[in-house]
């Protein structure tokens, strides 16, 4: 899928970008000594990591279903971005406290500072171009939506992770380019120690975030509202629906979706043209979400009397 492309190109553009940096990063800590480069290094390392990990789930994500595994390995893809968020976290936050604590307690002057002025300015740039060409594959799934909104409800897992990972690597750049000029002016290098602190605190920040969401999609979230609306849309249209009844949908991966339906049919109504009105129905839902991946309806007769088990997925009909 075009979607698929997009996001596998914007994580090799931040992974080439990351690894450039990184190595910038640890020349500039050679001369200059400063715990905020050295915090920064680990970070591009880390994020290129990351970044890897991203291209290793989107390839085993998409094998084919298998006896052991049914209903294919599409979640696979949550499952290393949310390893993403615990590698970001541990190597990349945890590193930089430490860091910046141990440096607050014996600070050290930085040497040579135009390097590390020179090599976050040139990282600087390269991330900016990585987070605008995230921003670019993001924006066809992105509508209309806040940039906040797409990150929570997204199914694709690669461009959230790249998109926060671009974001908190500027940022974190723009932190770290504030604490060495405030430690070469004010002569203390305890700010060098205060801006690597910082930027263990927005690593920090930013893992808690992915680990959630990427969480709620290995436990399983069901179809956006849009979707749902169309499926309800092409069932209830399908010839001899008498009624939805209820109707439950999960995503097993970014483009795959399962939905299970429950759907009134007239009593009098032969098997085969029962059998006939639900491959109909299918046949309406898979063009109407072509992410449908799996469809089961059970036919059945409706009944006024209500059942709790029916107010799952946000449907309040009633069923038998």
């Amino acid at each position: 899928m075009a979607e698929s492309h997009s996001s596998t190109r914007a994580v090799v553009v931040a992974l080439l970008a990351n690894l450039g940096i990184a190595i910038a990063k640890f020349v500039a800590f050679f001369f200059t000594r400063s715990s905020t480069m050295l915090a920064e290094g680990v970070h591009s390392v880390a994020d290129t990591g990351n970044q890897a990990l991203l291209l290793l789930g989107h390839s085993r994500g998409s094998r084919p279903p298998t006896a052991e595994h049914p209903f294919g390995y599409g979640r696979e893809r949550y499952f290393w971005a949310f390893v993403v968020a615990v590698v970001l976290f541990s190597v990349g936050a945890l590193f930089a406290l430490y860091e910046g604590v141990n440096k607050l307690r014996d600070p050290h002057e930085i040497e040579s500072p135009e390097w590390a002025f020179g090599v976050l300015g040139f990282g600087l740039v390269l991330e900016v171009f990585s987070l605008r060409t995230a921003m670019n594959a993001a924006r066809p799934l992105r509508r209309n939506a806040s940039w906040w909104s797409f990150i929570r409800r997204t199914k694709e897992p690669e461009l959230p992770v790249v998109l926060l990972e671009d974001a908190a690597a500027v940022a974190g750049l723009v932190l770290a380019l504030t604490a060495i000029a405030l430690s070469v002016v004010t002569g203390n290098p305890r700010w060098d120690a205060a801006g690597t602190i910082a930027i263990g605190l927005l690593l920090g920040v930013v893992a808690y975030i992915l680990a959630l969401e990427m969480q709620s999609l290995l436990i399983g979230e069901s179809a956006s509202e849009r979707d749902r609306e169309r499926i309800v849309e092409a069932i209830g249209g399908a010839p001899d629906v008498e009624r939805l009844i209820h109707l439950r949908t999960q995503h097993l991966g970014p483009a795959e979706l399962l939905v299970v339906a429950k759907v009134s049919f007239s009593p009098t109504m032969a098997f085969e043209r029962v059998a006939s009105a639900i491959n109909e129905a299918e046949r309406r839902v898979r063009e109407a979400v072509p992410q449908v991946s799996l469809m089961f309806i059970e036919p059945d007769v409706w009944r006024a009397e209500p059942s709790p088990v029916d107010f799952a997925d946000g449907d309040d009909r009633s069923s038998s």
